[in-house]
């Protein structure tokens, strides 16, 4: 109504990329949860000290938790800070506001990076998101009155635009300051939800919470919809096993979250649990309001077969695209080179049209000449029953070239004593269920690096894979 446009910021992210990130946005209204205020009031100084002396310092709104202590709240007003609810009793509720002149005007930004060198951040247009909040809707068949956990964070794609869609259904927002397997479940139980979002690592710690921070059997059948990096079949069986019926489904913060679903065919019914988890790992199928969906090949873009073998980049095109990137002409010309966008994921299409994500190009390993899928051997090694997360990357070797490595994470109740024999464990694992080519060489034990919106920092895990040296070659 106020003609402005939205950029939800990372909260988890330091004050430095905050002001860089306010700062190319031309931020005029900040408005900040009374917890964040310290990380604000520090980013904004950041931002006036690197201006050179042309900093306007924005208008600075603090929102207000009367669950919280108020001090915090009290100390935004001495430096200067407008309280939200205060703010709102100076408008004019009778202000003659206009919808968009144009549907392709921007309603939302959101930043996927905050480098100075190539900022990403993603502009999104009114008529992009009125269809996806609606796509939301019917995809997931969500009644009016949905009672909606807000485990996903709403400056994830602007929470998948689901704000707009419950608005759109009349349905109930429920907040969480901190997502914990506990407050879910508790949530579930007393509060009436019926639908959540979730990447999978929020899934991978539903399923292995510890009893009494559970409360089952559920209540009531609850709709969980996962995205954000591919769910391991092992995830997606224990969440269904515990009465959740998950919806997976893919997309990026340029088409407006997820664009694509695995939509749930009958025949599977009849199906074993372990291929039925398997098949529920696709990407699936675009979305209602996506015009086009493509996986083509990376030399001369031509649709790849549709055989599950042949390797191609997944491209979009449509109205649930993004406008661009701001202030990033060179971004958008990679972006957008042959008229479709390119997502920089690796897939294959199968027989039934179904497309399946088999690596990030930069993390496919290439071992003796031939392609390994990171994303299939970690699906693999989600399998053993002592690992909680894992991570596979590419690590120099002597003889092959690359070789898979992989970085674990175990279980709490896993003895951590004897290393040596669980990588040993792990391994031996490996080879009865992959290929010989595909077993990770070298297995290291520890949390891994993640984003401030939980995905694993693969970069930062190859860097660390490279200085261990190359894999020694074998003398047998």
């Amino acid at each position: 109504m106020a003609g402005a446009v939205l950029n939800a910021v990372n909260v988890r992210l330091n004050a430095q990329t905050i002001a860089f990130l306010l700062g190319h946005s031309s931020a005029v209204v900040v408005m900040v949860d009374q917890e964040y205020f310290p990380l604000a009031e520090e980013a904004l100084k950041v931002w006036e000290n690197n201006s050179k002396g042309k900093f306007k310092a924005p208008i600075l709104i603090v929102i207000a938790d009367k669950n919280c202590d108020p001090a915090p709240v009290q100390y935004a007003l001495e430096k200067g800070a407008i309280e939200y609810e205060k703010f709102l009793e100076t408008g004019d509720p009778d202000f003659p506001w206009k919808p968009p002149e144009d549907e392709w005007q921007t309603i939302a930004l959101g930043y996927t990076s905050g480098t100075t060198a190539s900022p990403k951040g993603v502009v999104l247009h009114h008529r992009g998101a009125y269809l996806m909040a609606l796509s939301n809707a019917v995809i997931w068949s969500m009644q009016e009155g949905a009672v909606y956990l807000w485990t996903l964070p709403l400056f994830h794609c602007n929470g998948w635009c689901f704000a707009w869609t419950l608005a759109a259904i009349c349905g109930t927002n429920i907040c969480l300051r901190q997502v914990t397997a506990k407050a879910v479940y508790s949530a579930i139980a007393h509060l009436g939800v019926t639908h959540f979002s979730a990447a999978p690592v929020v899934l991978n710690t539903i399923v292995n919470a510890p009893k009494e921070e559970t409360i089952l059997p559920l209540p009531r059948l609850v709709h969980v919809s996962t995205a954000g990096a591919s769910p391991p079949p092992p995830v997606l069986a224990a969440m269904s096993q515990r009465g959740f019926r998950v919806l997976h489904t893919y997309g990026l913060s340029e088409t407006y979250g997820p664009s694509t679903l695995c939509t749930w065919k009958p025949e599977w019914d009849l199906l074993p649990p372990d291929v039925q988890a398997r098949l529920h790992a696709r990407q699936g199928v675009r979305y209602v309001g996506l015009e086009g969906l493509g996986v083509v090949s990376t030399k001369d873009m031509k649709p790849v077969p549709e055989d599950g073998k042949t390797i191609g980049e997944i491209v979009f095109r449509g109205n649930v695209v993004m406008k661009g990137y701001l202030k990033n002409p060179k971004a958008n010309e990679d972006a957008f080179a042959g008229g479709w966008y390119h997502s920089g994921d690796l897939a294959v299409k199968h027989p039934d049209g179904y497309i399946e994500i088999k690596d990030r190009s930069k993390d496919i390993i290439i071992s003796g000449g031939e392609n390994i899928s990171s994303v299939e051997v970690e699906n693999i090694l989600y399998l053993h029953p002592a690992i909680l997360e894992v991570s596979v990357v590419a690590r120099p070797d002597e003889q092959w070239g690359e070789s898979p490595c992989a970085f674990v994470t175990l279980k709490a109740d896993v003895k951590k004593t004897d290393q040596q024999q669980l990588a040993e464990d792990i391994m031996n694992f490996s080879r009865s269920k992959m290929p010989k080519y595909w077993v990770p060489k070298s297995v290291v034990f520890g949390p891994l690096p993640k984003t401030a919106t939980g995905k694993i920092q693969k970069h930062l895990l190859r860097t660390k894979a490279k200085e261990m040296g190359p894999v020694k070659k074998s003398r047998l």
